[in-house]
């Protein structure tokens, strides 16, 4: 195909290749500005679901306890939460200094 649309392009080797470009140039923007945005709604990349199980069993409703966990108390030590270093509620936030 690429073969047949080189023969086919007119004026010698700097038409081809000024053709060429052209037709490159045409195609990104027709796929840019025409394709791509008629598909966007077809394509599931903004369809995000991320949902908290309070109850540590996936499909219960919040507040029921798991098999087993009835009366399940937290016996991690104070101090033990795996602080992270960062702050989650502000973006570009710098870690804090070793020193602190």
């Amino acid at each position: 195909m690429y073969a047949w649309i080189w023969r086919k392009l007119p004026f010698g080797l700097p038409g081809k290749l000024a053709g060429s470009l052209l037709l490159a140039t045409t195609m990104v923007a027709l796929l840019w500005y025409v394709v791509f945005p008629w598909a966007e709604p077809l394509l599931p990349f903004d369809d995000v679901q991320v949902t908290q199980e309070d109850s540590g069993v996936p499909g219960a409703p919040d507040g029921d306890l798991g098999p087993g966990d009835e009366g399940a108390v937290d016996d991690a030590p104070p101090g033990d939460e795996h602080e992270l270093p960062y702050d989650t509620d502000r973006n570009n936030t710098p870690p804090p200094d070793e020193d602190e």
